[in-house]
C-alpha cells in the first residue's frame, strides 16, 4: 500500500515538474538566462563598491562594512569569497569617498538585469507585449532603489546585531555564530520580498499580488537551498573550472550560478502562470 502512494506521489510529482521542464528546454528561456546572468557579472562589483563605500564613508559604521563582509562569505566559499573580500577592501580603501562613476556603473548594468527579465517574465505570463525601453529604464530604476534599499536594510539590521552582540559576548565564537543567524533571518524575508516586487511590478500588466506571494516565498528558499549546493560542489567545481578557465574562474563562477539563479526565477514564474494568462488584467 505504501509503495502504491510512494509511486502516485512520484508521478503526481513527475506531472507537476514537467512543464517547467518543457519550459527550460526552450531555447529564449536560456537566451535570457544567460543575458541576465552576464548583466549580474557586470553589475555586481560596483554595487559591492557602493554598498561598501556608503557604509565607511558615509555612515562611518564598522559594524555595516563587517555585515557585508559576513555576506560574502555567506554566499561565497573559501578562497572565491576571500579574494572578492579583499579586492573589494582595496578598491573602496584607494578610492576614498563614494565616486559618480561607480554610481552610475551600477545604474547602467543593474538596468541590463531587468530588461531581459521583463522579457522573460512577460513570455512566461503570456504578455506579448513588452514596455518601451524608455518605460522599461525607469521601471528598472525604481527597483534598483527599492532593492537596494531592502539591501541596505538587511545589511543595517545585520551590522546592529552585531555591535549589541560584539558588546554582550565581545569578540568570541558565540558573537560570530549569532551574527551569522541574524545575517540568515534577515537575508531569508528580504530575498522573498524583493522577488515579490519583481514578479508583481516587472511585467507589463497588473499581477494579481495574491498569487505572486506563494512563489515568491518557494523562490526565496529555492535560492537559499542553491547556495548550500554552490557551498558544497565548490571544492570540486572549482578543481574542474581551474582546468578549463585558468585566471577567469571567479567571473566564470559568478555568471554560471547566476544563470542558474535566473532560471530558478524564471520557472517560478513559469509556475505562478499556469492557466492563470486570461486572468491577468492588461495595464
Amino acid at each position: 500500500m505504501r509503495q502504491v502512494e510512494t509511486s502516485g506521489g512520484v508521478a503526481r510529482l513527475g506531472q507537476a515538474c514537467a512543464p517547467t521542464v518543457r519550459y527550460w528546454m526552450q531555447t529564449e528561456v536560456h537566451v535570457y538566462g544567460f543575458s541576465i546572468a552576464a548583466n549580474v557579472l557586470l553589475s555586481f562589483f560596483p554595487f559591492l563598491i557602493v554598498m561598501m563605500s556608503l557604509c565607511r564613508h558615509v555612515l562611518h559604521w564598522p559594524e555595516a562594512v563587517e555585515a557585508i563582509t559576513v555576506a560574502l562569505r555567506d554566499y561565497f566559499p573559501a578562497e572565491m569569497g576571500a579574494f572578492i573580500e579583499r579586492n573589494l577592501r582595496y578598491t573602496v580603501n584607494s578610492r576614498g569617498p563614494m565616486q559618480m562613476g561607480s554610481i552610475f556603473l551600477l545604474f547602467f548594468t543593474a538596468n541590463g538585469v531587468f530588461e531581459p527579465l521583463e522579457v522573460a517574465l512577460n513570455r512566461a505570463w503570456g504578455i506579448h507585449e513588452n514596455r518601451s525601453f524608455l518605460k522599461n529604464q525607469l521601471v528598472s530604476m525604481g527597483l534598483i532603489f527599492l532593492c537596494g534599499g531592502l539591501v541596505l536594510l538587511s545589511i543595517v539590521f545585520t551590522a546592529a546585531n552585531r555591535q549589541a552582540l560584539s558588546q554582550f559576548f565581545g569578540d568570541s565564537i558565540v558573537a560570530s555564530v549569532l551574527s551569522i543567524v541574524f545575517f540568515k533571518a534577515a537575508a531569508i524575508p528580504v530575498t522573498i520580498l524583493m522577488l515579490f516586487f519583481i514578479y508583481w511590478l516587472l511585467p507589463n500588466r497588473r499581477l494579481p499580488w495574491r498569487e505572486v506571494i506563494p512563489v515568491s516565498v518557494a523562490v526565496g528558499f529555492a535560492l537559499e537551498a542553491l547556495k548550500y549546493v554552490n557551498l558544497l560542489a565548490w571544492p570540486f567545481l572549482r578543481a574542474k573550472l581551474e582546468q578549463e578557465y585558468g585566471p577567469f574562474i571567479n567571473s566564470v563562477t559568478i555568471i554560471l550560478w547566476s544563470f542558474l539563479a535566473s532560471m530558478i526565477i524564471l520557472a517560478g514564474a513559469e509556475w505562478s502562470a499556469r492557466g492563470r494568462e486570461s486572468e491577468i488584467p492588461v495595464a
